[in-house]
């Protein structure tokens, strides 16, 4: 039976959403500072008028004149309790939402005939749920097509030489997260990548990813920096044959030490972006290596733990996101609990985008086992996407305490979270053994508070002291 096709592609504003992204790659300040404006003032009436949530927020705002510092900050916590009113479509339901992502089998398939849909992995101890309409699927297919890695893969595939390309994503598969669904749709919607765009899981053995990516030879890589330091530590082992021309990286935090050492271990070029569940393209890298924020269609504010704007070049406590392309799901002044630094000089390149730097997420690979029995490294991603979907346990952090021994702790106390903590218990185990990584103790504790990174974020996933790098 042949796959259930995404929503399809309107190409009158596709075209007009990628020459607009083209021509605002070269823009002025102001030219740029104009489009944010005109989107924030159509976002925020849409919002008013369809969102019962909004309605109030906005009540008493008159959205052509309101300063964006002056609405209150919004929280995933609070919005995904008024989901049903958060949305602009009343016939989005989160009960229905839920159930359509609990299915695996479902994924990049239409959620009500129109809308994409994705949920998030609950790295801020509470899961959300993501519908994007036309618009948001436009603006972020031609961020990727103009501006991100993906422009520069297809000039690659269409060329005359470069017909043997393929892409390999490297993460979770069985679930509707924002890159697993996006992956599958761009496969579903282009014949050529259909063939081309593959995906390997990350929730099996070091050995057999390994296996199946040099089954495959793709010629990029996308993946996790996490996941991408243990592949290039399997390249220079020599376990891994496959040589890359290059290697895509998102979703956590990329030391330079480590960008350092899968380049060497690889041999070719990296390129690094940053996105979230709520807004997929925030920032991509030029040619000079500096992460460019998509200013024209996302706002993204740096503040203090008081929510006021910090300077240029420092960093915020925490940032606040406006997605200035999605009216379906209203996000405006979101917390998302990365830290960043605004850079107030223009880059090198030429672009007017913002050049921002990102401290985001940075959770340790584990290596377990003892000397006798051998080791195995295990992704940070993996063991949360384990935790998260058999448990239905988000709030927590695991600490690895020796060669076997972990620590799985909640800061909630309540019954419900000692039950959960207990199913993660198991389920982790049995994950586990399922790598290899057996006679492994878990201690749980609940009403323990989580280790903060230097992200301000809660690190999820804590290991043994961090290697060099060195390549020695």
């Amino acid at each position: 039976m042949p796959p259930v096709m995404p929503p399809p592609i309107d190409p009158w504003l596709w075209g007009t959403i990628a020459m607009d992204v083209a021509m605002a790659s070269h823009a002025s300040r102001d030219a740029l500072e104009e489009r944010r404006r005109q989107r924030l003032r159509r976002l925020l009436a849409w919002a008013r008028e369809r969102s019962p949530f909004y309605g109030r927020v906005l009540r008493n705002h008159d959205v052509d004149r309101v300063r964006l510092e002056d609405l209150p900050v919004a929280r995933k916590c609070e919005l995904m309790s008024h989901f049903d009113q958060w949305v602009t479509d009343p016939a989005i339901r989160l009960d229905g939402l839920c159930r359509f992502v609990s299915d695996a089998s479902r994924i990049a398939e239409p959620f009500l005939g129109r809308y994409l849909a994705w949920e998030s992995s609950g790295s801020s101890g509470e899961p959300g749920v993501f519908v994007q309409d036309d618009l948001a699927l436009a603006v972020c297919d031609a961020l990727d097509a103009v501006r991100g890695p993906m422009s520069r893969a297809m000039r690659q595939l269409f060329g005359p030489w470069a017909w043997g390309g393929q892409i390999a994503f490297v993460g979770a598969t069985n679930g509707h997260f924002a890159s697993t669904v996006s992956i599958e749709r761009l496969r579903r919607l282009n014949p050529v990548l259909w063939q081309r765009l593959r995906c390997i899981s990350f929730m099996q053995p070091t050995e057999a990813i390994v296996r199946d990516i040099d089954a495959l030879a793709p010629t990029v890589i996308a993946t996790y920096p996490s996941a991408a330091v243990l592949l290039a530590e399997e390249r220079l082992a020599g376990r891994m044959r496959t040589a890359l021309r290059e290697v895509w990286t998102g979703g956590e935090d990329l030391s330079p030490a480590k960008r350092d050492f899968i380049r060497r271990a690889f041999d070719c070029r990296l390129i690094n972006s940053y996105g979230a569940s709520e807004f997929l393209s925030l920032a991509f890298e030029c040619e000079r290596g500096a992460m460019h924020l998509n200013s024209d269609w996302a706002i993204l504010e740096s503040v203090d733990d008081r929510g006021r704007a910090v300077p240029a070049g420092e960093a915020g406590a925490t940032v606040l996101l406006t997605n200035l392309s999605n009216h379906v799901q209203p996000i405006i002044r979101y917390d998302l609990g990365d830290r960043i630094v605004v850079h107030a000089d223009p880059c090198a390149c030429g672009c007017h985008l913002p050049v921002i730097e990102v401290q985001g997420r940075c959770e340790d690979t584990l290596c377990l086992g003892s000397e006798r029995a051998g080791s195995v490294k295990v992704l940070p991603l993996a063991l949360s996407t384990a935790i998260e979907e058999g448990a239905g346990l988000f709030d927590f952090q695991l600490v690895q305490k020796g060669p076997c021994d972990l620590l799985l702790c909640t800061g909630s106390r309540s019954a419900d979270a000692e039950l959960a903590l207990r199913r993660a218990q198991r389920v982790l185990g049995e994950f586990l053994r399922s790598q290899g990584a057996t006679d492994v103790r878990i201690e749980c504790r609940c009403g323990e508070p989580g280790r903060v990174g230097r992200s301000g974020k809660v690190s999820r996933v804590v290991g043994a002291p961090a290697p060099s790098f060195s390549g020695s």
